[in-house]
């Protein structure tokens, strides 16, 4: 798993979009993300996950505490856009994109069956974002002027990776 967690080619391939999978009650939802990153806390290894509070990935982060990361090792960019786009609350994602789900072996959410690297998530930590921890300039910047949206941070403990 190392090899994999601290390659710089999954940090190249996140800057073009991955795609987050969460699970909300039995519904499996999936969305693009750009903002993320890899670290090394509490002996872990630590995916660090970005969702807006309302995002409807946002509910099944909160509610499970799991999710997966799937970084795209070819030209995804029409799912990518899909993801990104579209709400789970009105679109089937997975089935609009034509996705299979692979299950996890340590988390109850699966994983795209696409070429990349996968990562096995559990939350042990999380971290509201507010308009006080961020400078004002990246506030406007990034258009994060609604004190209701900001993202929540996930802390997600890597409990296995694949690269398929």
């Amino acid at each position: 798993m190392t090899d994999m967690f601290l390659g710089t080619d999954s940090l190249d391939k996140l800057e073009a979009g991955a795609f987050l999978t969460t699970k909300c009650g039995e519904r499996i939802n999936v969305m693009t993300i750009g903002w993320g990153g890899f670290c090394y806390i509490w002996r872990k290894p630590i995916f660090l996950a970005l969702v807006r509070k309302s995002r409807f990935s946002y509910e099944g982060m909160d509610a499970v505490g799991e999710f997966t990361v799937s970084i795209p090792s070819g030209d995804m960019k029409n799912e990518l856009a899909v993801c990104g786009k579209k709400s789970g609350r009105d679109t089937d994602k997975i089935a609009e994109c034509s996705f299979e789900l692979i299950p996890s072996e340590t988390v109850s959410v699966p994983y795209l069956n696409i070429p990349g690297v996968h990562y096995e998530c559990k939350t042990v930590y999380r971290f509201d974002m507010t308009a006080e921890s961020v400078k004002s300039d990246i506030c406007s910047k990034y258009n994060m002027g609604d004190p209701n949206d900001f993202h929540v941070l996930f802390f997600g403990e890597v409990l296995a990776s694949k690269n398929i």
